[in-house]
C-alpha cells in the first residue's frame, strides 16, 4: 500500500468537519489520509490470574509434553529428596555406639547418593531442553497469531497508535512471555513439589525443627507480596514506555528526510530523551524494587538456619535425634527455603511476562475488520459500474463526513474528484474499498450491495496509484509483481515498458533483480512512483484509484507515463483524485467535492461554462501558474 497522498496536519478528508481522527485509508497503516489519532493513556493492567490462564490456553498441544516434563520433574525431585537422607544415614554410620564405623553401609550410602546427583543432574538438564524447545514453539504460535490478527484489524486500530509501539508488542512483550514460561514454569513446577516434598520430610524427621524451620514462611510471603505489588505496576509501566521509545524511534527514522529538512533534529533528540528518562525511571524503580528480593531473602535464610541450629542443639544434647538427623534436616531445610526464595524471585520475572503478555492479550482483544456474510458472493470479471446511493459517512456520529453523496459512474467512465482540502474526496475512495463501511446509504458496483461481496473479491479488482507509494524490502521484480505474484518475468517487463520503467530499471546494477532498501529508498521519488504505476499496470485491475499519481513526477516525466496511464485507463472505470485540475480535464465527469457534498458535477466544458466554484477554482489555479510564470521571467 501506498503512504497517504494528504499528511496529518494538512488535511485529510476529515479536517474541516472538526477534529476527527481520519483512520487509515488507502495510505500505510498508521499513516493514513488525514489526522493520525494520539498514543492515549497507558492501558491499566488486567487480572494477573487471567491472564495467566489465558497464557495457559496457549500451550495446546505442548500440554503432554508439559505432563511429561511434570514426571521428569517429579523423579528428579524424588532423587533430590533422597539425597539428604543418605547424607543422615552415612553419618550416623560413622558415630554409631561403641566407636566403630559400618564401612558396608556407608559405602553404599556414598554410593547410592553418587547415583541420585548425577541422575538428578541429567534430569535437570534435561528439563532444561524440553522447557526451552516448549516456550519457543508457545510464543511462536502467540506471534503468529498476533501478527495475523493484525491484518485483521480496521485501519483505525494502526491509526490511532504509533507503529514502534505496536511492533513492540509483536517483539519486546512476546519475548517476555517466552522467558516466562522457559524459566518461571520450571521453578514453580520444581519449587512446588521440593516445598511440600521437603515439608514432608522434615515432619517424618522431626516436627519440633520442622517448626523452627517454618518461622521463615510468613516472613518470605510477606516479602514476595509487599515488592510484587509494587514491580506489578512497574514492569507494566516499563513495557508501556519502551513502546512509546520504539514508536518514537520508528517515527523518527521512517521520517528522517523532514526531520533534517526541517532542522528538527534537537527537537527530535529531546523527546527521546523525555521518553528515554522516563524508562530510565520506571526501569530504575523497578529493578531496585525487585532487587529488595535475594538480599532481604538472605537474611530470612540466615534466620531459619539459625532457629534450626540452635533447636536442634538442644534436641540433640538431650538425645531426642542424632547428629545425621540434624544433617539431614538442615539440608531439607536448605530444600524447603530455597524454593521459597526461587518462587518468590520468579514473581517478578513471572510481573514482567504477564505485564508482555496482557499487552499481547490486548491486541488479541480488539474487534477485527467486520467479517464476510456467510453467503458473500465473489466479484469475478467486475464490469466497473459504481453507484452510491445515498451515502452518508462519519468517524464520530456528531460530526458527519459524506452527506447523502449520490452518483453513479458507467463502467469504463472515468470520474474526476476535485475540492478544497477535507472536502471528503479521499474518503469516497475509502469507502469504494471498503477500508471503512458507511454508515448510511448504498455503495454498488455491477448492481449489488459491495457489503455482498467478499473483501477479497472486491479488493481484487482495484488498482491503486497514489502520490507518495510505498515499496517493499525486496528486488524490483518482486515489488512489481506484488499484486499478481504469478506473473512470469515477460509480463513484468511488459507492464515496466508501458510504465516507462523499464529504461531506468535497465540501468541498475541487478536490473530487475536489483534489491530496495525500505521503501525503495535507494531510488529517486519518481522512480519509486513509476514502479507503483508498472505494480498497477501487471495486475490489470478493473477499477482504477488514482490519487495524485504523478504530482511527484517531473513534468518530462510526467508527460512520459500520461499515455500509459490513458492507456490502461480505457476501458476501466476510473477514479481520479487531482489538485492539479488540468490533468483531469479529460474526465467523464469531474464532481466537485465541499464539505461533504456534490456541489458541481459535468465535463470539463460545462462546468466552465456554468462559472460555478469549478470554474473559480480553475481560474485561480491557472492565475497563481501565470503569476509565478510571470515573476519567474521578471527575475
Amino acid at each position: 500500500m501506498a503512504k497517504p497522498t494528504e499528511q496529518p496536519g494538512q488535511g485529510g478528508d476529515t479536517k474541516s468537519q472538526g477534529d476527527v481522527p481520519m483512520m487509515g485509508g488507502l495510505g500505510r497503516p498508521g499513516q493514513g489520509f488525514g489526522h493520525r489519532g494520539g498514543r492515549g493513556p497507558v492501558a491499566k493492567p488486567k487480572n494477573f490470574k487471567r491472564t495467566l490462564k489465558r497464557i495457559w490456553s496457549y500451550l495446546g498441544k505442548e500440554r503432554k509434553l508439559l505432563s511429561f516434563t511434570f514426571v521428569i520433574i517429579l523423579i528428579s525431585s524424588a532423587l533430590s529428596l533422597t539425597g539428604p537422607y543418605l547424607i543422615g544415614v552415612a553419618i550416623d554410620s560413622m558415630t554409631a555406639s561403641g566407636g566403630t564405623v559400618d564401612f558396608r553401609l556407608l559405602d553404599f550410602m556414598l554410593i547410592a547418593l553418587a547415583a541420585a546427583y548425577i541422575t538428578d543432574g541429567g534430569l535437570t538438564f534435561l528439563q532444561g531442553i524440553m522447557m526451552a524447545g516448549l516456550s519457543q514453539r508457545v510464543v511462536t504460535n502467540l506471534r503468529r497469531t498476533l501478527f495475523a490478527k493484525l491484518q485483521k484489524l480496521p485501519l483505525a486500530y494502526f491509526d490511532s497508535r504509533p507503529h514502534g509501539e505496536v511492533m513492540s508488542r509483536l517483539s519486546n512483550d512476546i519475548d517476555n512471555v517466552s522467558n516466562t514460561i522457559s524459566q518461571s514454569t520450571l521453578q514453580l513446577m520444581s519449587g512446588s513439589i521440593a516445598i511440600v516434598g521437603s515439608l514432608v520430610m522434615m515432619l517424618v524427621l522431626s516436627p519440633l525443627l520442622t517448626l523452627a524451620a517454618l518461622i521463615t514462611v510468613p516472613l518470605v510471603y510477606l516479602l514476595a507480596r509487599t515488592v510484587t505489588k509494587k514491580t506489578s505496576v512497574m514492569f507494566k509501566e516499563q513495557q508501556a514506555q519502551l513502546g512509546k521509545l520504539n514508536g518514537h524511534i520508528e517515527e523518527t527514522i521512517s521520517g528522517l528526510q523532514m526531520v533534517k529538512a526541517f532542522n528538527h533534529e534537537d527537537k527530535s533528540i529531546q523527546e527521546f530523551e523525555a521518553v528515554n528518562g522516563k524508562l530510565y525511571e520506571v526501569g530504575l524503580k523497578a529493578q531496585i524494587w525487585s532487587g529488595f528480593m535475594m538480599p532481604l531473602l538472605s537474611v530470612i535464610n540466615n534466620i531459619g538456619f539459625a532457629a534450626v541450629a540452635i533447636v536442634g542443639g538442644v534436641l540433640a544434647v538431650k538425645g531426642h535425634i542424632t547428629v545425621g538427623v540434624i544433617a539431614s534436616f538442615l539440608s531439607y531445610s536448605r530444600q524447603f527455603v530455597r524454593p521459597l526464595n526461587d518462587l518468590a524471585s520468579t514473581f517478578n520475572l513471572l510481573q514482567s511476562g504477564v505485564a508482555g503478555a496482557e499487552r499481547a492479550f490486548e491486541v488479541l482483544d480488539e474487534e477485527e475488520e467486520k467479517k464476510d456474510d456467510k453467503d458473500a458472493l465473489e466479484l469475478i470479471n467486475p464490469k466497473g459500474h459504481v453507484e452510491f446511493d445515498n451515502v452518508s459517512f462519519g468517524y464520530r456520529p456528531d460530526l458527519p463526513i459524506l452527506k447523502n453523496i449520490s452518483f453513479e459512474t458507467t463502467a469504463g467512465s472515468s470520474l474526476a474528484l476535485v475540492g478544497p482540502t477535507g472536502a471528503g474526496k479521499t474518503t469516497i475512495v475509502n469507502l469504494l474499498t471498503r477500508f471503512y463501511d458507511t454508515t448510511g446509504g448504498t455503495i454498488r458496483i455491477d448492481g449489488k450491495d459491495i457489503r455482498k461481496y467478499s473483501r477479497d473479491s472486491l479488493r481484487r479488482c482495484f488498482g491503486i496509484v497514489l502520490q507518495d507509494t510505498y515499496l517493499f524490502s525486496g528486488t524490483i521484480k518482486e515489488n512489481i509483481k506484488y499484486g499478481r505474484p504469478d506473473a512470469t518475468d515477460r509480463e513484468v517487463k511488459e507492464a515496466a515498458v508501458l510504465a516507462n520503467a523499464d529504461v531506468f530499471i535497465m540501468r541498475l546494477p541487478g536490473g530487475y533483480d536489483t534489491v530496495l532498501s525500505e521503501n525503495g529508498g535507494n531510488l529517486s521519488q519518481g522512480q519509486r512512483q513509476l514502479l507503483a504505476i508498472a505494480r498497477v499496470i501487471l495486475a490489470k485491475p478493473s477499477i482504477l484509484i488514482l490519487d495524485e499519481a504523478t504530482s511527484s513526477i517531473d513534468t518530462r516525466t510526467e508527460l512520459h507515463i500520461q499515455d500509459a496511464l490513458l492507456n490502461i485507463m480505457q476501458g476501466r472505470t476510473s477514479f481520479i483524485i487531482a489538485h492539479r485540475l488540468n490533468t483531469i480535464r479529460d474526465a467523464d465527469t469531474i464532481m466537485v467535492i465541499d464539505r461533504g457534498e456534490i456541489a458541481e458535477q459535468g465535463s470539463h466544458q460545462a462546468l466552465m461554462n456554468k462559472e460555478g466554484t469549478y470554474s473559480r477554482m480553475f481560474a485561480n489555479q491557472f492565475k497563481n501558474i501565470a503569476g509565478t510564470e510571470g515573476a519567474g521571467e521578471n527575475a
